[in-house]
């Protein structure tokens, strides 16, 4: 079992890392609790968080959702400025009410951290309402156009009539809910803050395909909803859940909503996106708004969940693209070539890009979800804390896809009724396969759907710790089991190795361009050519994933960030355990907990030591 050694550019995040985190958690570390009954506690906080979640949970019924939760299914949350004030407010309340029933240190240290994760998320509330209008049209990667059809379709389960009652009750509010998106859009522009023209023509372009087809047109194709509620509808009957009459009534109430609300709904969005759109800007870098290097100081904050500033996560990006590219040239001359770059050409030359076809298409899906299969198999080896559900690798929705996009996933609902999911996207010109495997490692097992199918089902931890989500954590774990699968033999050749290894890479180029883009200026151009040159990203998926580092700062710092910091920890415990550190266990402490802000598993982890001491 080989053990990760901390090359110099850890060493320096580990430095940075002392610097950056926040010093309310540091303080937070040093208290003890002084009371002798630490589980009444424990059982009085977890109560009165519960009890708050649920009273939170009314206002966000998408969220209740996700959960696999029902009540709220027939609404949609509050995008507007009100809706959201209205939230932020009752999280005020909330901890106000916290602050004055509970003595955080008469709480055990469980306690403490679910203590001072309500406070956060109170504090991350805050910031996102400060810079809450500098996301027009959202992001390159969730357009608000997409954002509802995606999680209808994905999301909204149907099993029984009454579900799909409430699923067309959602369309019809889907017309509100665009509009509330459409004011603050233009609320944003008053202000000076409009999205880069390319996300206007993606808006405009993508917003169309929704109201295109069936039953908005009288003949082609159906619509992507129009086909998802037949889908829906069609399960019901074939599973003798509702009559052909019954099942005809459903679909006419889905029709209606789409021809009546959803429709002129996305027409008045297309017509004002279409007529401001001579006034975007070629790009919305934070340098060229308003405010704009405050606001992304904030954006590192909320996705690193440290104080880490531009300047240190640039260095340290720029650092580890020539450590993992040496890692690559040793593999290279492995296989017989000079360097990296030589055999780069070499599988350029063996494996060339080609535009997607139906052919390719399944095949790499077929690949995809075999390789999620057998490394889920081999997973009783490095885990204690096994996923229940089962996860399927599909292709990314019509309406959502584009050329080189990038690949996500979405964890399955607490009684597994919707699957963990991977989404590919497969237009333009088709992907290298060795690097399947670690995707389907950070996408799936035993990344995200693993970690998602893990976290909804805590238990013996307040109910809104198995729905928190922090970027650096959860993209740092994915990243971190992409090396935990080199490990487990996942890779069995030079090849998905090296391409691991590239996947790193890439990673890593993210904290150099992101940082470039939003601190030091650099220009569209500028980031998609280091993309292509020390990212080694085609450069179509170059252009992509710097269109999606401009409308959303900071997200993209969050992958390398938590990485490092979940290495950092894991070294700290194997040198403080020595032959007493237990692997199995160590991963079933980080994952086991849920989404958590960084310093909050450093303190887990400092716990864990001291108890295995």
């Amino acid at each position: 079992m080989r053990r990760f050694s901390l090359g110099v550019s850890h060493l320096v995040l580990a430095a940075l890392i002392a610097a950056a985190t926040p010093s309310s958690y540091v303080a937070a570390q040093t208290v003890r609790p002084a009371v002798a009954n630490l589980a009444t506690e424990r059982a009085s906080l977890t109560s009165f968080l519960d009890a708050e979640f649920e009273r939170a949970l009314q206002l966000q019924p998408e969220r209740a959702t996700r959960l696999g939760r029902k009540e709220g299914m027939d609404r949609l949350d509050d995008q507007s400025e009100a809706g959201q004030l209205k939230l932020l407010q009752m999280k005020r309340e909330s901890v106000a009410r916290l602050k004055a029933q509970f003595d955080r240190a008469k709480l055990p240290a469980d306690a403490q951290a679910s203590y001072d994760m309500w406070i956060n998320d109170l504090d991350r509330a805050e910031l996102f309402w400060s810079w809450r209008r500098y996301s027009p049209l959202g992001d390159w990667t969730a357009p608000a156009y997409a954002a509802t059809p995606n999680f209808l379709i994905n999301v909204h389960v149907v099993q029984d009539p009454s579900d799909m009652r409430a699923y067309n009750a959602r369309l019809r509010a889907l017309g509100a809910v665009m509009a509330q998106r459409l004011e603050n859009d233009q609320a944003s522009a008053r202000d000076g803050i409009r999205a880069p023209r390319f996300l206007y023509d993606r808006v405009i372009t993508g917003a169309r395909s929704i109201i295109t087809g069936q039953p908005f047109d009288g003949a082609g194709a159906d619509s992507p909803l129009w086909a998802d509620a037949k889908v829906k509808v069609g399960r019901l009957k074939s599973a003798g859940k509702v009559t052909e009459p019954e099942a005809q009534a459903l679909l006419d109430e889905s029709r209606d909503a789409l021809v009546t609300q959803v429709k002129p709904a996305y027409e008045r969005t297309i017509a004002w996106t279409e007529s401001d759109a001579d006034k975007a800007p070629v790009t919305s870098a934070a340098l060229t708004l308003p405010d704009g290097k405050a606001r992304y100081a904030a954006a590192l904050k909320l996705m690193t969940t440290t104080d880490l500033t531009a300047e240190q996560i640039h260095e340290t990006g720029l650092a580890e693209v020539k450590r993992i590219v040496a890692e690559q040239d040793a593999l290279a001359r492995q296989a017989g070539a000079a360097n990296a770059e030589a055999y780069y050409a070499e599988r350029k030359r063996l494996d060339p890009s080609a535009p997607w076809t139906d052919e390719t298409r399944a095949a790499y899906l077929a690949e995809g979800n075999a390789d999620l299969a057998a490394t889920r198999a081999k997973l009783p080896g490095w885990f204690g804390k096994l996923p229940l559900h089962r996860v399927e690798l599909i292709r990314e929705p019509s309406f959502s896809e584009v050329a080189g996009g990038a690949a996500h996933a979405a964890g399955p609902s607490p009684d597994g009724s919707r699957p963990g999911r991977v989404f590919v996207h497969m237009l333009g010109t088709s992907a290298d396969r060795a690097g399947l495997k670690s995707l389907m490692c950070h996408e799936g097992i035993p990344g995200h759907v693993m970690a998602g199918d893990i976290a909804v089902r805590q238990t013996g931890v307040p109910k809104f710790r198995t729905a928190a989500g922090y970027v650096a954590y959860n993209e740092g774990w994915a990243l971190y089991t992409e090396a935990v699968c080199k490990e487990m033999g996942i890779y069995t050749d030079i090849a998905s190795d090296f391409m691991h290894l590239d996947a790193e890479r890439f990673r890593a180029a993210r904290l150099v361009v992101d940082t470039g883009i939003h601190d030091k200026g650099w220009s569209e151009e500028e980031a998609v050519q280091y993309m292509v040159k020390s990212g080694k990203l085609p450069e179509q998926q170059a252009r992509s994933e710097v269109r999606r580092y401009i409308t959303n700062p900071g997200q993209a710092t969050g992958y390398k960030v938590g990485m490092m910091w979940i290495m950092r920890e894991r070294a700290k415990a194997e040198k403080a355990l020595g032959p007493r550190f237990d692997l199995k266990a160590f991963h079933d402490l980080v994952v086991g907990s849920g989404s958590v802000p960084l310093p909050v598993l450093s303190a887990q982890v400092d716990s864990w030591i001291k108890a295995r001491r």
